[in-house]
């Protein structure tokens, strides 16, 4: 949906609407900004539930 931003995975760019293969996106988030850090926040998450896993 246009308005949506996505991060896509592969080439480690925002889209504005979901223009590549689901497969390679993250979102949708309300902001630019939210998907241009979704990556970050992603492997932040991922660190602390190993953490608790230990």
């Amino acid at each position: 949906m246009a308005g949506d931003f996505w991060f896509n995975t592969e080439t480690h760019e925002v889209e504005e609407g979901r223009k590549s293969d689901w497969s390679k996106l993250m979102g949708p988030y309300p902001t630019r900004d939210e998907a241009a850090h979704a990556i970050e926040k992603a492997k932040a998450r991922n660190k602390a539930w190993e953490a608790e896993e230990d």
